[in-house]
């Protein structure tokens, strides 16, 4: 059964914005109240968190769908809707976030750092907040906006100071059982250790991880075993520390000959070109193990390595080792530029930027409006209410949509899309100059909220349109 997994693709839905609710207050003796809708509900978001108890991304490797949830609708008298729940997702430290084509997105390094995978959706405003000085009776609501889906591919580099490299059965795993309370699995064969191990080592005054990259072997860099998998828990450490097996019982190899293979495959891996490195020549306590071990000493010291003769089964230069690696690692730390505090970059609009495009798609033979309050007008917008149209004509002319698209050459009868290709709402456009209340003058409107007219007032009304009718038959001549 797999219990380690350190790369998944996530499949996050944020909630649904709730939609707002058309309304008007309704009581004994006062029938038509005004509009009383309440606003949808904010949906919830799907958000990332570091945590350090979590060491694997095991959990979404068996559940990579998850959603948030939606948002409520407003409702009468006021009621705004329940936001959605925001759905808050663990991942190990030093999980990296990366979109479908391998962008980055974030690098999760550090206890409870967030980053917010799926923004939710907007609740719709309900007629109460759409009425206005003209607009007295909306009767109409905005709808809660879709919740960002999308699809997310996490990667887990481990967070380490000292990474083991070699060849398997060189001896990482039993290395980190001796210098830290760690317990890995440990076996004489080939491929024993199949995911990285993780130990905490305390030298005097520093502390810091240690860490093995298990399944490096030659052509590892270009997938062959298990190596391609795990070279990236080395990208954070601070040094790379490559154990070579001084007593191994294959013929054809020698820790010299390893140590360049291994050394290509970094190389061919790329980014570590600038780590110190250490040689531990592993396993001295077996005799043909020391002599080799005095061998080729001389020459890798003369290559500028620094190089230590250990023994994990006798225990024997385990403390210079250790201190050894302290030493490199605080020095790590110290040159490590310190994080300034946190600045508000304030970056104001241009003066001509309106805020969309127009341009003109000669394959769909429409004319294109992109933005984002067009496109989150459009969502927002009832389709099946004539009202609501009308208003979203009224927020679209006051943008200078229409000013714009007469510049860009639209005439009468033209298509006009807006949003994207695969999301777009299509019409045929007519120019107006005018849209909206402004054409129709009293849109959303009722007569039946204004105050009555005094009886005196409606005699001379009534008069009025008798007389204009009288007007018209004494005008007109069939002949």
């Amino acid at each position: 059964m797999t219990t380690f997994v350190d790369r998944v693709e996530l499949h996050v839905a944020a909630g649904n914005g709730g939609h707002g609710c058309a309304s008007v207050h309704r009581e004994k003796f006062k029938p038509l109240g005004g509009p009383d809708g309440g606003n949808g509900g904010r949906g919830g978001d799907v958000t990332l968190v570091v945590d350090q108890s979590v060491t694997t991304l095991l959990e979404y490797h068996h559940s990579p769908h998850r959603k948030a949830t939606n948002g409520q609708p407003g409702a009468g008298d006021n009621r705004s809707g329940k936001d959605g729940q925001d759905l808050v997702l663990t991942v190990p430290d030093g999980t990296v976030v990366l979109d479908k084509r391998g962008n980055v997105l974030a690098d999760l390094v550090g206890e409870g750092t967030t980053f917010v995978a799926g923004q939710g959706g907007r609740g719709g405003l309900g007629n109460a907040a759409l009425a206005s000085a003209r607009r007295k009776a909306p009767g109409f609501a905005l709808l809660g906006e879709p919740g960002e889906s999308r699809d997310i591919v996490l990667e887990l580099k481990t967070v380490a100071d000292v990474a083991l490299v070699g060849y398997p059965s060189a001896g990482k795993s039993s290395l980190i059982s001796v210098l830290s309370a760690a317990k890995p699995k440990i076996a004489d064969y080939p491929f024993t250790t199949l995911v990285p191990n993780l130990g905490v080592v305390t030298a005097g005054s520093t502390v810091y991880t240690i860490a093995d990259v298990p399944g490096l072997i030659p052509g590892a860099s270009q997938g062959r075993g298990l190596g391609l998998e795990f070279l990236r828990h080395v990208e954070r450490c601070s040094v790379l520390v490559h154990v070579l097996d001084t007593a191994t019982l294959e013929s054809e190899r020698d820790p010299v000959t390893d140590l360049d293979v291994i050394e290509e495959e970094l190389k061919q891996y790329g980014g570590l070109e600038d780590r110190p490195r250490i040689v531990v020549l592993n396993k001295i306590d077996i005799p043909d193990g020391q002599d080799l071990a005095d061998m080729i000493r001389p020459d890798l010291e003369e290559r500028g390595y620094q190089v230590f003769e250990v023994s994990a089964v006798a225990r024997t230069g385990l403390k210079e080792l250790s201190f050894a690696l302290a030493g490199i690692v605080a020095e790590a730390r110290a040159s490590k530029p310190k994080e300034e505090a946190t600045r508000i970059v304030i970056r104001p609009k241009a003066v001509d930027d309106a805020g969309f495009t127009v341009t003109y798609d000669e394959a769909e033979d429409v004319y294109r409006v992109r933005g984002e309050k067009p496109e989150r007008w459009v969502r927002q917008t009832d389709f099946n209410n004539d009202e609501a149209v009308g208003y979203l004509a009224d927020r679209l002319n006051r943008l200078g949509v229409e000013d714009q698209l007469m510049k860009a050459g639209a005439r009468a009868g033209d298509g006009v899309a807006i949003g994207s290709e695969d999301n777009a709402v299509v019409f045929d456009w007519e120019p107006t100059m005018m849209a909206g209340a402004e054409m129709l003058g009293r849109r959303g409107e009722d007569h039946r909220l204004e105050a009555p007219r005094p009886a005196a007032q409606r005699r001379r009304d009534r008069q009025a349109e008798r007389d204009d009718a009288q007007r018209e038959y004494d005008e007109f001549d069939p002949f």
